[in-house]
């Protein structure tokens, strides 16, 4: 269990390593093939994931070309080959100000995810980005 625990606090971290540095196949290694993402609360889609992976890659660069995510409070709940995870997180990113600087665009909320065992290890099955609060925008 406590493996189980340890496996999915780094599929959690890989997440937001791919996110913040821009290595979108790393994303292959979080989420199973037919994940859901619903990334709306913060304006982005909700679709399958093979259509996420490269919005990701297209938006983000486009809009928020530095990105820089925290996470917390992990609660991760596992039930054999099958789990739940909700992690806080925080995530500031500058973005152009249209007047040739730049301004601060925070993020602060929680990712749920749905996790399943494969032979590959945990990969999320589900990602529901819940915004919490927003500043800057």
């Amino acid at each position: 269990m406590l493996s189980d625990r340890a496996e999915i606090n780094d599929v959690l971290v890989r997440y937001t390593r791919a996110i913040d540095t821009g290595e979108w196949d790393l994303l292959d290694k979080v989420f199973a093939p037919g994940a859901q993402i619903d990334y709306t609360e913060s304006g982005g889609i909700a679709a399958a994931y093979a259509e996420v992976k490269p919005w990701l890659a297209e938006m983000l660069p486009a809009f928020f070309p530095k990105r820089m995510h925290t996470l917390g409070q992990l609660d991760i709940q596992v039930d054999g080959d099958a789990a739940t995870c909700s992690a806080y997180f925080h995530n500031p990113m500058p973005m152009d100000d249209g007047a040739g600087g730049e301004k601060i665009v925070e993020f602060g909320g929680i990712y749920h995810h749905t996790l399943v065992r494969t032979a590959d290890g945990w990969r999320s099955e589900r990602l529901h980005e819940q915004v919490v609060w927003k500043r800057g925008l």
